[in-house]
């Protein structure tokens, strides 16, 4: 019993980094760990002639995805028997992984209550014509799609095979219209469930970056840096702006989300669902900076879960973005956010709070 304890407490604690690492990972602006007023408003001189580590934290003390004869010492050994044990399941069969983590999803929804009622807020919000019963069905379905989401990133990091015949695009036209332009694609996307699933999904099709923040744990950093050069054509760390705004303006396509809260520091209340909503708009900064085409990417899986195929859809780039107006701007691409969204609802990471930042004025969304 005590082995188990140890096997499912090290699973847990990669699972929570890796979950909690893909939200701070797709946000430019707060990623960098940049005063989001530097790009909104910075100019571009400063920006570059600046000394960089007046604004960025500092980097690890070891080279990313390097293996250290330290990681060897005890006080790894939960990691690595971690490993192990997703290493394991990825060789599961997908009929045992989809009913694993539907058992794991539903413990998650009974269990970590604080999320829980975060998640049916964020529907009740966005959806306010579903039931109280359908909030509810679907707020677990949330949890379910997230761990279904672990598992298909197991899979694409050690049997992406199992994905042969089952991912299908539309809208590829559109990055490469833009990089047949000279430009690069900013790809404006979602906290999808599917995690780094869905970056191998768009990997068949087209080279991506991703920006990603290191793990304070550096053998698990190693880990999950080595599984995504698996997938991503360049992985950019998230103190380097230079390389983010170098490799777009070589023509690179780079996954965004910019759909969190992050107060209006780093952005203005526009619309999403309806709502008002603090939205992020450091991105039209670095569309100036770099002439890249503002693109949206959706990826989601469909079909029956015991046979799921998988889409990515590529929607044409957004004409006049950024703008003279900046609530227009956020308007604009919360409302694309919100389109992609309603396809596969439960698909999304609603577990954080959207709307907690409310200005006065603004009625509170949580309790």
């Amino acid at each position: 019993m005590h082995l188990f304890h140890l096997h499912m407490g090290a699973f847990v604690y990669i699972i929570q980094a890796y979950i909690t690492s893909h939200l701070q990972s797709a946000d430019i602006g707060l990623i960098l760990n940049i005063d989001p007023s530097f790009l909104l408003h910075a100019k571009l001189e400063t920006f570059f002639f600046q000394p960089l580590s007046q604004f960025m934290s500092s980097k690890p003390d070891y080279q990313p995805g390097e293996f250290q004869w330290s990681f060897l010492h005890p006080k790894y050994w939960g990691v690595w028997i971690g490993i192990v044990f997703l290493m394991i399941l990825a060789i599961l069969p997908w009929a045992i992984q989809h009913r694993l983590a539907t058992l794991l999803g539903n413990l998650s929804f009974k269990y970590l209550k604080s999320r829980r009622k975060t998640t049916v807020r964020n529907l009740e919000v966005c959806f306010p014509e579903w039931s109280a019963q359908e909030v509810l069905e679907n707020a677990r379905l949330v949890f379910v799609d997230q761990m279904l989401g672990v598992f298909e990133t197991l899979n694409a990091w050690y049997n992406p095979k199992w994905f042969t015949g089952r991912v299908s695009i539309e809208g590829l036209e559109h990055i490469q219209k833009a990089q047949a332009e000279g430009k690069g694609a900013l790809l404006l996307g979602t906290h999808s469930t599917l995690l780094d699933a869905g970056g191998y999904l768009c990997a068949q099709y087209f080279e991506l970056d991703v920006v990603y923040r290191p793990q304070n744990n550096p053998l698990l950093d190693m880990l999950i840096y080595r599984c995504r050069a698996t997938i991503y054509a360049h992985q950019i760390d998230h103190d380097d702006m230079r390389g983010l705004v170098r490799n777009l303006k070589n023509g690179h396509a780079i996954w965004y989300s910019p759909d969190q809260d992050f107060g209006l520091k780093q952005g203005v209340m526009a619309p999403f669902f309806g709502v008002p909503a603090a939205t992020v708009t450091a991105h039209r900064r670095l569309l100036k900076m770099t002439k890249a085409a503002a693109i949206p990417l959706y990826f989601y899986r469909d079909g029956d879960i015991k046979n799921p195929q998988y889409k990515v859809l590529i929607e044409p780039a957004v004409e006049n973005l950024p703008s003279e107006d900046e609530v227009d701007d956020a308007t604009r691409v919360n409302q694309i956010i919100e389109n992609q969204l309603r396809i596969a609802p439960t698909q999304y990471m609603w577990f954080h709070r959207r709307f907690k930042t409310r200005p006065a004025g603004y009625d509170k969304i949580y309790s």
